[in-house]
């Protein structure tokens, strides 16, 4: 470690993120990207924009996207704030509203940057454990017994688990903590779930975020958004602007405000991802795993008879690759991002293979999580 970092460098455990390899007919399930390409129209955006106008600066308030995000969920402009991808959105309303004199809670098996986050501002944190099945209990949020968070934050669909809290439990969690800020992190939610946007007016404290990484298959672009009061608000852009006052580039603003403009090309494309989702699922339950119920583009299934780092890496030796996270509670599980029909249905072979050579039986050793 270097005599020349702050204290803060020597103190961070940074993020690891999903590998990205560049190896031949790769089965790359390991990051929930989109398996489908972006929006044509926003393909096309993009190629418009690359003009001798890229010389110039972008919209620092990136009005057009404020804009056609307002009108797609009904509110108004100055309740959006953006920024480059929903994870530098996140850092910042880490530090402009989640930095309280009271923890903030987050479920313990949950987004893995929310501590890192934590650890390079200097958040102290309570790590809320999920119930036995996984799920977030929306009980455990409100103030019991003199204690209250002092702020709140929680993906929906939970991650890595794909499980959903349905509206009205997040309702529950939002109007039982009105002095503290409540994020909801929606990343996969239109994969299966009902946006807490929809709340949003109705209480001062919520903010929720979403990215274009996921459902509008825009990983590489880099855009994500807020969505509250404008209150929260003002103070998103404030830090932004201490910050960088060009989060998003004129080539991102293009292809986002196309993207949001193909509404049809986004609903059907989801809707392809929940079908293969739902395939998937039963043929890794007919092979005995048990799966989570999920409402993400990805699922969390473990196998009964065998370990789950093992299953990682015998089909890395395949070129598949799935994500397994070696941390308390989930360390038997992979989360499969799901794929193509022709990628899911490769993956299923190999496990098949695989369960078949370890002399498990699917029928005997079949599981489901009774929810």
């Amino acid at each position: 470690m270097s005599r020349y970092w702050s204290a803060v460098v020597h103190g961070l455990t940074p993020y690891t993120p999903g590998e990205q390899p560049t190896i031949d007919n790769l089965v790359k399930l390991n990051t929930n990207e989109h398996p489908y390409g972006p929006s044509p129209k926003a393909l096309q955006a993009i190629r418009d924009a690359t003009t001798d106008a890229l010389r110039l600066y972008p919209d620092p308030n990136a009005d057009a996207l404020k804009a056609v995000l307002a009108s797609q969920h009904g509110v108004q402009r100055a309740q959006i704030f953006v920024g480059n991808g929903s994870d530098e959105v996140l850092a910042h309303a880490f530090q402009a509203l989640l930095k309280q004199d009271r923890e903030l809670w987050f479920p313990d098996v949950t987004y893995s940057f929310y501590p890192v986050y934590c650890g390079l501002y200097g958040i102290r944190h309570r790590a809320v454990p999920l119930a036995d099945d996984y799920t977030l209990q929306a009980q455990d949020y409100l103030p019991s017994n003199g204690q209250r968070a002092g702020a709140i934050i929680f993906p929906n669909p939970n991650a890595p688990t794909g499980t959903l809290l349905p509206l009205e439990a997040v309702e529950r969690i939002v109007a039982g903590n009105p002095d503290a800020v409540v994020l909801v992190d929606e990343a996969y939610v239109d994969f299966g779930g009902q946006s807490a946007i929809a709340l949003v007016d109705r209480y001062p404290n919520l903010l929720v975020v979403h990215t274009f990484s996921k459902s509008r298959s825009l990983a590489g672009l880099r855009v994500g958004y807020a969505v509250g009061h404008a209150d929260l608000i003002e103070g998103l852009e404030r830090v932004k602007n201490s910050f960088n006052s060009y989060p998003l580039d004129r080539l991102a603003l293009a292809g986002a405000v196309a993207s949001v403009q193909d509404d049809a090309f986004f609903r059907a494309n989801c809707q392809r991802v929940i079908q293969t989702r739902d395939q998937l699922v039963a043929d890794l339950a007919a092979l005995g795993f048990a799966v989570l119920p999920s409402a993400a583009n990805f699922v969390f299934a473990r196998h009964p008879a065998h370990d789950g780092a093992q299953l990682a890496a015998a089909l890395r030796q395949q070129a598949i690759l799935v994500r397994h996270f070696k941390l308390p509670r989930i360390d038997q599980f992979l989360r499969i991002t799901v794929g193509t029909d022709a990628q899911c249905a490769i993956l299923v072979e190999a496990l098949r293979r695989l369960v078949a050579a370890g002399g498990a039986s699917a029928e005997a050793t079949a599981g489901t999580f009774d929810l």
